[in-house]
């Protein structure tokens, strides 16, 4: 098969099916209706195969990859499952860090062709059956499993996990999951199983309760792995990922209690290679050091506040290339941007980017320097070519700007 085949397949499958990353709102289908029929019609594979469930509003997929790293160095065969892709969509679907394979992929697509009249999956539902099969077709020893949006009605919440897990609860996609902490909680906690163990990394008292309160109904067990003291590194260096290793080593005790053979050096190794065992992007990536450009898919109001903390601790002039979507509420956002910084705000190359004229009349109120570009790469490319050695460049607020971003870097 040719790539230009594999490329025609994905793109066909980015237009027929609803495609929530791409179109918003109007693609989302709640509800595990749908998927418990299309996993029923390829024979349940994600009964066949060991899981672990890993949900929350940040951390959650530079959390699966780390663990995903540390049962790589133990010797096991991992599948991992997360999304959006940044590049390309094999991304989504890996086994011990490589990409899915693309005939499977293409053959896979077709079988869309083939699908009984009552079974009409989202873009979402689709690329998860197709996780399950790639994982029980390949004989991974365990799969880690993301959850792509909430929880509760999520498609990913069709598998029986051997431990879940839940980063954090922030205020984000309000429009779906509710405008409040307790609302959107609710939803992150439907991925508690009975007498399934769930760790949990929220440190907000009021989500927590809400965590243990539903473990104590349905007989789970709860780590609140806040409790750990982290002695341990990573190379991935956002200073967040710190309440994230907490969540990993939470889920490596589990597994060594289920009887997974995790040695401390499996651990140690597996954390300060996270990204070369599974090529993991964007999580406070650094692209060159003089001028120093780094990236970071952070997209919502709590994520940007780590950012944006993490950038004052660096002593240079700062640039910031920034572009959300349409879901976003952004005036809690703009607000926290500090003055100082330039900023070149674009619109993300997806439907539901959201052009930054939309909210110029916040940038003027909360007088912040700015320009605007008609894409990312065309501010990027400008942005650097005028930055000098001393500065610093970050570009983000989107995996779409990142994503955009750093696939014209590597074809340069």
């Amino acid at each position: 098969m040719t790539k230009e085949r594999y490329k025609k397949a994905v793109e066909w499958l980015f237009v027929q099916n609803p495609n929530y990353q791409v179109q918003g709102l109007k693609a989302y289908k709640p509800g595990l209706d749908n998927i418990t029929a299309l996993c029923k019609y390829f024979g349940n594979p994600q009964d066949k195969i060991k899981t672990i469930h890993i949900g929350g509003t940040n951390g959650k997929g530079s959390t699966c990859n780390m663990l995903a790293s540390i049962l790589q160095e133990s010797g096991l065969k991992v599948g991992l499952y997360t999304s959006p892709h940044l590049i390309d969509f094999t991304e989504r679907i890996k086994i011990n860090g490589k990409n899915a394979d693309e005939d499977f992929v293409y053959n896979f697509i077709s079988k869309l062709k083939n699908l009984p009249e009552n079974i009409r999956p989202s873009f979402f539902e689709f690329t998860t059956i197709m996780a399950f099969e790639y994982f029980y077709q390949n004989k991974v020893d365990i799969a880690i499993i993301e959850v792509g949006l909430g929880g509760r009605l999520d498609s990913t919440n069709i598998i029986n996990p051997i431990i879940s897990a839940i980063t954090n609860v922030d205020l984000d996609h309000q429009n779906i999951l509710g405008n409040t902490l307790e609302e959107i909680s609710f939803e992150k906690a439907g991925i508690i199983k009975n007498n399934i163990t769930v760790v949990s990394g929220e440190e907000k008292p009021l989500v927590k309760n809400i965590f243990i309160n539903k473990a104590k109904e349905i007989d789970a067990p709860f780590l609140d792995a806040t409790i750990f003291d982290i002695k341990l590194s990573t190379d991935l260096k956002g200073n967040y990922q710190k309440k994230n290793l907490k969540v990993v080593l939470g889920l490596v005790q589990q597994l060594q209690i289920l009887n997974f053979a995790i040695s401390n050096e499996n651990i140690e190794t597996g954390l300060l290679n996270v990204q070369n065992n599974t090529n993991f992007m964007g999580r406070w990536q650094q692209i060159s050091e003089n001028p120093l450009i780094i990236c970071d898919t952070a997209h919502n109001l709590a994520g940007m506040e780590i950012v944006l903390s993490q950038l004052k601790e660096i002593d240079r002039p700062k640039h910031l290339l920034l572009g959300f979507v349409e879901d976003k509420e952004l005036d809690g956002l703009l607000r926290i941007l500090p003055k100082e910084y330039f900023y070149y705000f674009v619109k993300p190359n997806v439907e539901r980017g959201r052009n930054p004229e939309e909210y110029e009349v916040d940038l003027k109120k909360y007088k912040i320097n700015y320009k605007f570009f008609k894409s990312a790469t065309e501010g990027y490319l400008s942005v650097k070519q005028s930055l000098k050695k001393d500065e610093m460049l970050f570009f983000g607020g989107s995996n779409f700007i990142v994503g955009e971003i750093l696939q014209n870097i590597l074809e340069m």
